[in-house]
């Protein structure tokens, strides 16, 4: 079941060229960007990869149904119906054939109360550019809360590149309807597919936006602390049998369909999904798995982590699950002194400065990070997003240069002849200005490794 949705905004950015949005995106965090909530700012140091594509960017606004679902939320309160139809609202980002002059996104805050208004690259259901069609797919997760928004940067980053991006709205794990955890641990990988199964059936159906636009069978998936979670299920980490009985998690042993090596979790996985990247994922620090199930990780993995995360946690969470993830080549790229807010939310918009009395804190927290400027870290994830899929996804070997890297960014050595070429010595991280790999490490273990 599927309706389009007419978002009906109409505050346009004075700017209506490419050129112009770019040179007013280039300017980190000036004034004119943080009064318009500026997502797709570009900083003069970042890095090759990070700057938008050739495409214009469109979007507009899905609502899909999931029949016959488990209710988690009435179960885990001993209410009935146990079963119920699950509506996933889905914000689709294509290439689009013009550069039209973005239009803004209205989106709740953290506090689940406060709206405001975000402006990017895209422009609200503009004619899709069917040139290079059809586009592989990227699916967006975001975290516990959260909102189809949050990476709304990305999603355009990556569709202004020749993706088409589905960001969803995970029901029961939003800001404004935030519900029981159990029902973000059960449903979040079946969201995943679910929204995967749906945009092939729609990009076969005549007559529908997405006719001749998405080639599903080259998929990739992004997902944020749970939608990491999510990914790893997705991408064949099942959970254990430890975690299918924890009392605050699902009900009724129902995480149990996620189980390592059970037929309902084989069967939830997917020769289309050929990559993902998990940005501060949870679980791990909590044994929802274990070296032995993470083995079971089948696609190409890119783990993004702060290296004081305190939610997924660091040495016991993400990076055991990029040294445990044996079944696949997968890598770690570290933000070194980021929490877990790393490389994954939207710039903080100016109304979330304010304290929240619902919250008793400034929104503002949920989006940035203590030690490195939010824009910093998104032209960096930008960059791996693009190298990482494009290899992975595009089949484009020449992005392999980009992940085939020194460890530590600041053992690198930048060494360039006056006219431009490496010199031998030359070691610093490709597509990194001189002085700008900082703080960074970037690890990769091959598979059996």
């Amino acid at each position: 079941m599927i309706s389009y949705l007419s978002k009906g905004l109409t505050r346009i950015l004075p700017a209506s060229s490419r050129l112009a949005t770019l040179v007013l995106a280039s300017v980190s965090l000036s004034e004119t960007a943080m009064a318009d909530n500026r997502i797709d700012i570009l900083r003069p140091d970042a890095p090759e990869l990070a700057a938008p594509g050739p495409h214009g960017v469109g979007r507009f606004t899905i609502e899909l149904t999931n029949p016959d679902q488990y209710d988690i939320v009435s179960i885990a309160a001993d209410q009935t119906p146990e079963r119920y139809d699950r509506g996933l609202t889905v914000e689709i980002f294509y290439p689009s054939e013009d550069h039209n002059a973005p239009t803004p996104m209205r989106v709740f805050l953290r506090d689940g109360e406060t709206e405001a208004d975000i402006i990017g690259l895209s422009a609200d259901n503009v004619a899709p550019d069917k040139t290079d069609a059809p586009y592989p797919l990227v699916i967006v997760s975001h975290g516990y809360p959260g909102n189809r928004f949050l990476m709304s940067h990305l999603a355009e980053n990556l569709a202004s590149k020749g993706y088409v991006v589905a960001s969803v709205d995970h029901t029961d794990s939003l800001y404004q309807d935030q519900a029981a955890f159990g029902s973000t641990l059960v449903n979040r990988p079946l969201d995943q597919m679910f929204v995967l199964n749906e945009l092939e059936r729609l990009a076969k159906e005549p007559g529908t936006l997405l006719e001749g636009l998405v080639d599903t069978s080259r998929t990739g998936l992004i997902g944020y602390s749970m939608g990491g979670y999510g990914a790893i299920i997705s991408a064949g980490g099942g959970v254990t049998d430890v975690s299918i009985g924890y009392e605050w998690g699902a009900p009724d042993g129902l995480l149990g369909m996620h189980k390592a090596g059970s037929p309902d979790h084989e069967a939830l996985l997917d020769a289309r999904l050929k990559a993902i990247i998990a940005i501060g994922p949870w679980g791990r620090n909590r044994d929802f798995w274990d070296a032995d199930v993470l083995s079971g990780v089948r696609v190409p993995a890119l783990y993004v982590a702060g290296s004081v995360d305190d939610i997924s946690e660091y040495e016991t969470g993400i990076r055991k699950i990029f040294e445990e993830s044996t079944g696949t080549e997968r890598h770690l790229l570290t933000f070194v002194s980021a929490n877990h807010n790393a490389a994954a939310p939207m710039p903080a918009p100016a109304e979330s400065y304010a304290i929240s009395g619902k919250l008793g804190w400034a929104p503002f927290e949920h989006y940035a990070d203590a030690v490195w400027d939010t824009v910093r870290m998104n032209n960096i994830m930008q960059h791996f997003a693009t190298a990482f899929l494009d290899l992975h996804i595009k089949q484009d070997a020449a992005k392999a240069d980009y992940l085939d890297l020194i460890p530590n960014a600041e053992d690198g050595v930048y060494a360039r002849g006056d006219d431009g070429t490496q010199k031998p010595e030359h070691t610093y991280w490709a597509g990194f200005p001189d002085r700008s790999a900082k703080g960074l490490l970037f690890e990769t273990l091959k598979k059996g490794d």
